[in-house]
């Protein structure tokens, strides 16, 4: 957030479960999961007793020529869970690097094998997968990234499946995905100048929570094998429970050439990225004797032991507390709740998926215009928000949730009740 004059930092001091504490006293509900990687709430008995018990045997070493046993314990596990021909890990620090490290295995994997002429990568015109220039390139141009666009590399947008501002001006009942034809159309035309097709599965996080329906991936997914071309899934955001299921490409059936992941992988205490891919694609790199088809890609904190001990910490949570069966009843009562809003004068739409939920605002109902971002709509919501214990940070004209899965009824009552009153108030005299 930029208005730090108008509305300055709030000091956190603690945290504990779903609740953050400031220097004041106060308390706030941590209902965007600290930027959606908090998964098992704050401060777990059992990921800081990992982070103790790792640090008194092994801090750090480089992961070349090197390994150690909590990285391929974690690797091990992430095969695991994954995707069934996920068989491979590469880790690295974060989302954006996760994303990065798949472009350019992708990339090199076609030149490895002798298809120079696929240089190219497809993404959705509102998808977001990260800071870093290559990440930038292939997200949709915003307000995120728009200062930068001039050092992109080009790449190529179709229309996002955004169901309710549709292209094509239908409804998901009986538009039988015809959204996703730019994409198949571009697929069959430039498939041989494509590497690959980078997709955020069914939740574009930051172009506004979009959610979109499991049939546009899992037919994007049918379009890139039919025509040679990779698919990345981008699950930082979506991975580790957020949408019901371990992984959100399992709602579609789908498996990925590669999988980038990162946010909740630690339930958000520590930085790690992991890239996944097939045996097929670590092949094409493996060359003892030839130089020229190494992955020369490696950062100072890959896999760092700590980092590590603290993912298998939080994936042995998921077993242990049954996180993905006790969290249902929860996300049920999230999703029914949520259905309130919907006759509220200002919002037109209404999303929800696993632990995630939006509100989209705007001006008028019959035509959808929005808030002009002038009137910092958002940003009144947002204070609102802060005044009844709860953070309710905008992306634009849109309000979400982006629960822990730790959450109770209880705590979700008192939260879907506040953030009703913080959009009413906020809006009281428009």
């Amino acid at each position: 957030m930029k208005d730090c004059e108008a509305l300055p930092p709030i000091l956190i001091e603690k945290a504990k479960g779903a609740k953050l504490y400031d220097s004041n006293g106060n308390f706030y509900y941590d209902t965007i999961s600290s930027w959606w990687c908090n998964i098992h709430g704050h401060n777990h008995p059992h990921i800081k007793q990992a982070i103790k018990k790792q640090i008194e045997k092994l801090d750090h070493v480089l992961l070349a020529g090197f390994t150690h046993k909590t990285a391929i314990l974690l690797a091990e596990k992430l095969i695991s869970i994954a995707p069934k021909g996920l068989a491979k890990v590469f880790f690295s620090d974060n989302g954006s690097t996760a994303v990065e490290c798949a472009l350019k295995m992708s990339y090199q994997y076609w030149q490895n094998i002798g298809k120079t002429r696929k240089r190219k990568f497809v993404s959705l015109d509102c998808a977001y997968h990260g800071d870093t220039i290559g990440s930038m390139s292939v997200s949709g141009v915003n307000l995120f990234n728009e200062k930068f666009s001039p050092l992109f590399f080009k790449s190529y947008k179709v229309p996002t499946p955004y169901c309710y501002r549709c292209p094509l001006n239908k409804t998901y009942s009986d538009c039988r995905i015809e959204c996703i034809k730019p994409l198949e159309k571009l697929l069959r035309g430039k498939g041989k100048e494509i590497a690959a097709l980078i997709l955020e599965p069914l939740v574009l996080a930051a172009g506004g929570m979009i959610i979109y329906p499991k049939e546009y991936l899992k037919k994007a997914a049918q379009f890139a094998k039919k025509y040679g071309v990779h698919l990345i899934l981008d699950e930082v955001a979506t991975g580790f429970g957020r949408t019901g299921r371990m992984f959100a490409c399992e709602h579609a059936e789908v498996t990925p050439d590669f999988m980038c992941l990162s946010k909740g992988i630690t339930s958000g205490t520590l930085p790690l990225g992991a890239t996944l891919t097939s045996d097929k694609i670590y092949k094409a790199f493996y060359a003892p004797y030839d130089k020229n088809k190494t992955f020369y890609h490696g950062h100072t904190y890959t896999a760092n032991p700590i980092c590590c001990a603290v993912a298998l910490a939080s994936l042995e949570i998921f077993d242990k507390e049954n996180t993905l069966e006790k969290i249902k009843p929860v996300m049920s009562a999230f999703h029914s709740g949520m259905e309130s809003f919907k006759d509220m004068r200002f919002v037109g739409d209404v999303r929800c998926i696993g632990a995630i939920g939006a509100v989209e605002l705007v001006k008028d109902k019959k035509t959808k215009k929005p808030f002009d971002f002038k009137e910092r709509m958002g940003l009144k919501i947002y204070k609102e928000g802060l005044k009844r214990n709860i953070i309710l940070r905008p992306l634009g004209n849109v309000i979400y949730l982006f629960l822990p899965l730790n959450i109770t009824k209880d705590n979700l009552i008192f939260i879907l009740n506040k953030t009703r009153e913080s959009i009413r108030s906020a809006l009281h005299f428009v």
